[in-house]
């Protein structure tokens, strides 16, 4: 018995493989599913910048037409428009690149054909993944932001129109707009995905990750596209030992931040898991300024060509002019410092599996002026630390608000088994806050 077009967008990612793969569903059917989804929503969210509607298709019936079939068959991926592919066009967010046609497909994007996922198409991103504001809606409503710089794919898998998107991160670029889109985020520690084929903006803090709409999916999905089959979390018994971190910018979060929390914190405590707050180490706030100084003085080398062309925008040119400021001897004393601070981070952790820490500032911002302030998330970015946000309440306008958990640096497999205990226990009625 077929499936009807809402019983396959209900299915998650390992659900829909596993029928693909037993010939209980076919790709053709979920690749018709998808795209009749985003027929139905993309007009008001704008998540994608191209799709690949024939092509998806044709990937489709090539994939149902053959015996052997992979991990991630027939499941539904965006793939964000600073990320190289080699059959559609990759603009990098810039009318500098549009209609741009690289001939050959990110390693991330190789990864996922080879693994016979279905790539709909390119989703909306800032230009050049720095800061300026585009045109995607946030799916809660349409008149805030979704964040940015992966504003579409948090966007495209909010609104069920892709089961998992590829984001990247610099700063906050992944775990906020997940945070404002009600999604899960996962940027894994530095490196664990493959980043050639994506646009550089600092090739010593970008890092490619993933969206999905569960934290099981995306452990799911990074295994495969990492190759390593550790992160597919098989048990989620674990209670996690949870050292609560506020960060030197508290002040900065709103109330809902806060609730978010403090209701977390409350709820996994009475679940069975230790909880307990740890002090913010003295001097932490001079991170923020590390990671301005090594993005700054990076993003400007990066981007030397198109700094000056007069295509790119008026806020990406006053964005590089801005970081054009960092010094070499500011880097270099970034560069020099970091690994200390990396291994005293590593030594706050001891006794625990994970910070419980702030995602972003509150929810969505109204307007689509600004995608939001990546105060939350830069110093893990800069640390190298895997990072996933969980959505785990509501704000005063009734939109999503995430907490984030950071783990260990290379122990993505134990904060993603964490996770799934955490994500298992912050129940429906978590999100009515």
């Amino acid at each position: 018995m077929s499936l009807t077009e809402q019983a396959i967008l209900a299915l998650t990612a390992r659900e829909l493989a596993a029928q693909v793969q037993a010939g209980q569903l076919t790709a053709t059917a979920a690749t018709e599913a998808r795209q009749a989804e985003i027929a139905r929503r993309d007009p008001t969210i704008l998540a994608w910048q191209t799709l690949a509607a024939e092509q998806a298709l044709q990937a489709a019936r090539a994939l149902d037409a053959r015996p052997q079939k992979g991990a991630l068959a027939g499941v539904a991926i965006g793939v964000k428009d600073v990320i190289d592919t080699v059959d559609l066009p990759t603009g990098y967010g810039s009318a500098l690149y549009s209609g741009f046609r690289p001939a050959w497909d990110a390693s991330c994007v190789a990864m996922a054909r080879r693994a016979d996922a279905i790539i709909l198409g390119k989703t909306v991103t800032t230009e050049f993944a720095m800061a300026s504001p585009n045109q995607t809606r946030n799916p809660h409503h349409p008149q805030h932001t979704p964040g940015g710089s992966s504003s579409g794919s948090c966007a495209a898998v909010a609104a069920n129109m892709a089961q998992v998107a590829y984001g990247t991160q610099t700063s906050g670029s992944i775990i906020r707009p997940a945070s404002y889109c009600g999604v899960v985020g996962y940027k894994p520690s530095f490196g664990t995905i493959n980043s050639t084929g994506a646009k550089v903006l600092s090739h010593s803090l970008d890092t490619i990750g993933v969206i999905t709409r569960n934290l099981r999916d995306a452990g799911f999905a990074s295994a495969v596209l990492a190759s390593q089959p550790a992160l597919n979390i098989a048990d989620a018994s674990y209670k996690p030992r949870i050292a609560l971190f506020r960060s030197s910018n508290w002040a900065q979060a709103g109330a809902e931040s806060h609730a978010a929390l403090e209701f977390a914190a409350t709820r996994l405590a009475t679940a069975g898991a230790s909880v307990a707050e740890v002090a913010t180490p003295q001097h932490f706030s001079e991170l923020f300024a590390m990671h301005d100084a090594v993005m700054g003085w990076e993003v400007t080398h990066a981007l030397a060509f198109e700094h000056r062309r007069a295509e790119i925008s008026e806020v990406t040119r006053r964005f590089l002019d801005f970081k054009a400021g960092s010094t070499l001897a500011q880097y270099q004393q970034a560069m020099a410092k970091i690994g200390q601070w990396r291994a005293s981070m590593q030594a706050l952790m001891d006794g625990y599996d994970l910070f419980l820490t702030l995602a972003a500032p509150g929810e969505a911002p109204e307007g689509l002026a600004s995608t939001g302030d990546p105060a939350f998330n830069q110093v893990w970015t800069l640390l190298h630390t895997p990072c996933i946000t969980l959505p785990a309440w509501r704000g005063p306008q009734g939109l999503p608000v995430g907490i984030q958990l950071v783990g260990r640096i290379g122990e993505d497999a134990r904060l993603l088994q964490c996770a799934a205990w955490i994500e298992d226990h912050l129940t429906d009625d978590s999100v009515s806050g």
